[in-house]
């Protein structure tokens, strides 16, 4: 009959039971049977306190207290006159002692697990006198393991890797698991390790917990990745013994075991002959079921017609082979390339070099398709020469130029205007000679680059570029002159034959020998009594004196006349001035003075002094007259004027305060009233420096004369003004005048209808007043008679 694993856990406890009750009784036994224990100093006393360690069952699930053992001391005679106390770990909280029997119980569920043992200390007292009867002794219960703990993988789940078609038996990954049972006592921590999933290809050792392949050849392009579950069971393995499970994640690691392939035996591609030097014709790749450096390839052309034409290299992230162009393409020349491409790894393996050769070929035919290409040059560059006094229209040279195409169409020429902007030269559109447009000068422009277009007669789009250096040769047409601009003295105690300058000439031209200048003083300085000159014959001259002494006061200034002559074929010749200025000298030789004019000017005072006082007075008058203007346009009120009625004033407010006295009013009560006197106002701020008289007030006037002389009088009361504001204004018054000679023309005077009241006046009146003439006057053109 087979006992279940419950049941075979509670007969391992009745037994564990039995064998600690055993223990207790023969412990009991010791002690009573123990030898008489002497102390030193004191009366032989029997040794009846000596105890052995008690064992309790860990996980103990009862409803009563577990009995541990039994304390008891030979004094005791069972009357109750002993009393026994329990003290150290646990005391009271987990064990309790009856202290009159002795007997100890457990009163928690214990766990081996958390601690394994626990020491206390028992003591028997006299019960009357509480003196201890026994000395104090120290005992140990420990925990009695029971099976209580599966197996765990601590370091679980587990991932590793293999090489793929490793040979049966090789090791992959060790697991392990730990049993917090008791390893010492029983089988409780004896772990036995076995494969749950993973078979056939992977096995474990059962003691050891390493896992081993158990197929061969396991192929990673089959599958690359296995997923086992590992069990780990205590009790070795038996029936009713506790287990636990883990997972191991086996990966089956590359090895270069597969050769590349390419897919295809034969590729075509179609360039046109136009494709630039170093442009991708193609892109093959050979399969490889390896990854990684087991991938890598190589390629190379190693046959066909395309040798120097073509390359191939690797294209390392993707590990294509790329086919690129090594030289121009000419279909005219050849229309199509066979190339025969290998493409092998890069590291071979060994050990699968049976499987047959890690390489493989493939052939790649690249067809040329015909572009209209554009005319081109024979040469890419032409040199030519010609001299600058060639005449216009002299032919330099000729360029040529073909239609690359199977066509040959013609081909007719022009010069790029854009290198040729002054039109210098013209070329034959048919035969492409290039002839002189315009005089050449080689000192302005020694070599002209131009550009030739060339372009097909069928399609002008196709234009082709040639270029022409045309070099312009020297002839000797620019004669020599001074190489500066001379600034020549002579001191007035100058001895004769003293050297006073050095001299050299510049030639624009370049003569193929260089320059070689002869200098001489022309036939008029020749015999001239003052100065000589040096041909030094390297293209140099002196100048010396040939008397004793200049004066300024008799002349300041001499001109010498240099004759320059170069050495070309024709030579050419100049003649050149040599100003020189007498000057005063210091005792070294050195000019302070060159100007005759200083001896006429007073002593002490000379032109430059004198210009720098002149400077000085018409700057002071310029600030005078700028501090005069500044003042005029100061801003300020302008009048002063204590009686203002401010229903009559216009005022302008220039700020936010000040009262009336920030105004600047104009009085209209002048303009009601001409009659009325006006007094002189005058601003607060400046005094005039001249004194105006009062104005005149103004009579009537009987003609309308008035309103011109009141306008004038105020334009010239406002010019001669210093107070008016500095700017023009326009002022309006509403002045309507004195009076009219008219008088009324009220009929509220008339005493009647008939009134005898003369009106011929109104005929004097003029064409306004005729029609009231003719009504009212008592003439013979009168209406009413």
């Amino acid at each position: 009959m087979k006992l279940g694993k419950v049941e075979f856990c509670h007969s391992l406890q009745l037994i564990a039971l039995f064998l600690c009750f055993s223990g207790m009784s023969q412990a009991e036994l010791s002690r009573s049977r123990s030898k008489p224990y002497f102390q030193s100093g004191r009366s032989r006393t029997k040794r009846s306190w000596v105890w052995n360690q008690f064992f309790v069952l860990e996980e103990y699930m009862g409803s009563d207290p577990l009995y541990v053992g039994k304390l008891h001391s030979d004094v005791d005679k069972g009357d109750g006159s002993i009393k026994y106390i329990l003290s150290g770990e646990g005391a009271s909280s987990i064990f309790i002692i009856d202290e009159n029997t002795g007997d100890i119980h457990a009163t928690k569920r214990l766990d081996r697990e958390e601690q394994a043992y626990y020491t206390l200390r028992a003591q028997a007292l006299d019960r009357l006198t509480n003196k201890p009867v026994e000395p104090e002794s120290e005992f140990v219960i420990k925990i009695q393991d029971i099976n209580d703990n599966e197996p765990k993988f601590l370091d679980g789940p587990y991932t590793a890797g293999v090489p793929e078609m490793s040979p049966v038996g090789t090791s992959v990954v060790q697991v392990t698991a730990t049993d917090a049972d008791d390893p010492t006592y029983g089988n409780s921590a004896r772990v036995v390790y076995s494969i749950l999933q993973g078979q056939p290809y992977f096995s474990v050792e059962p003691k050891t917990g390493v896992i081993k392949t158990a197929l061969p050849n396991m192929d990673r392009e089959a599958k690359d990745q296995y997923l086992l579950v590992i069990q780990a069971k205590d009790m070795v393995g038996q029936n009713g013994g506790l287990s636990g499970t883990t997972s191991v994640t086996v990966t089956l690691t590359d090895v270069n075991d597969n050769p590349p392939r390419f897919p295809r035996r034969l590729y075509q591609y179609n360039v046109p002959e136009s494709l630039p030097v170093a442009s991708v014709v193609a892109r093959i790749k050979a399969a490889d079921a390896d990854i990684g450096a087991n991938a890598e390839m190589e390629y190379k052309i190693v046959d066909g017609d395309g040798f120097g034409i073509f390359k191939i290299s690797v294209d390392k992230d993707s590990q294509e082979g790329i086919i690129t162009i090594q030289k121009d393409l000419d279909f005219e020349a050849k229309t199509s390339y066979t190339l025969r491409i290998e493409a092998a790894n890069r590291d071979a393996d060994p050990r699968f070099l049976s499987l047959g050769p890690f390489s493989d070929t493939t052939t790649v035919k690249i067809i040329v398709e015909d572009v209209d290409e554009p005319p081109v040059f024979s040469s890419p560059l032409y040199p030519m020469e010609v001299s600058e006094a060639t005449q216009v229209g002299n032919i330099i040279g000729t360029v040529a130029a073909h239609d690359p195409d199977s066509s040959n169409s013609p081909v007719r020429y022009s010069i790029d205007r854009n290198t040729d902007l002054e039109r210098y030269f013209n070329i034959d559109a048919n035969s492409g000679v290039i002839t002189t447009a315009k005089s050449l000068d080689r000192e302005t422009n020694a070599v002209h680059n131009i550009t030739v277009l060339a372009m097909e007669s069928q399609n002008p789009s196709q234009i082709g570029r040639g270029y022409v250096a045309i070099t312009i040769l020297d002839i000797n047409d620019n004669a020599p002159e001074f190489a500066m601009d001379y600034e020549t003295t002579v001191c007035e105690n100058a001895q004769p034959g003293q050297v006073i300058q050095k001299i050299s000439a510049v030639d624009k031209d370049e003569p193929s020998n260089g320059h070689q200048f002869y200098f001489s003083l022309t036939t008029d300085a020749t015999n001239n009594h003052n100065f000589s000159l040096k041909d030094n014959k390297d293209n140099t001259a002196s100048i010396l004196t040939r008397r004793n002494g200049f004066r300024r006061q008799e002349q300041s200034v001499y001109y010498l006349p240099v004759f320059i002559v170069d050495s070309g074929s024709p030579s050419l010749s100049s003649t050149n001035t040599l100003t020189i200025r007498v000057c005063d000298c210091d005792a070294d030789g050195v000019a302070q003075t060159c100007n005759a004019e200083a001896y006429v000017l007073p002593a002490g005072l000379s032109t430059g002094a004198l210009i720098a006082i002149l400077a000085c007075v018409l700057t002071l008058l310029v600030l005078i007259l700028l501090i005069v203007t500044m003042r005029r346009r100061k801003k300020e009120p302008l009048i002063f004027d204590e009686e203002r009625d401010i229903r009559e004033n216009i005022v302008r407010y220039d700020d936010e305060g000040g009262g009336e006295e920030d105004t600047e009013a104009f009085d209209m009560a002048a303009l009601r009233n001409l009659n009325v006197l006006r007094d002189t106002k005058t601003r607060r701020d400046v005094t005039p420096e001249i004194q105006f008289l009062s104005r005149p007030t103004f009579k009537s006037i009987p003609d309308n004369v008035i309103f011109r002389e009141f306008i004038w009088e105020r334009l010239k009361e406002a010019d001669i003004d210093p107070c008016a504001p500095p700017y023009d204004s326009l002022q309006t018054y509403a002045f309507e005048g004195n009076g009219s000679v008219a008088e009324s023309l009220s009929s509220l005077d008339s005493i009647s209808s008939n009134s005898d009241q003369n009106y011929d006046y109104l005929s004097d009146w003029g064409p306004r007043f005729k029609r009231l003439a003719d009504m009212y006057g008592t003439g013979p053109e009168s209406l009413y008679s």
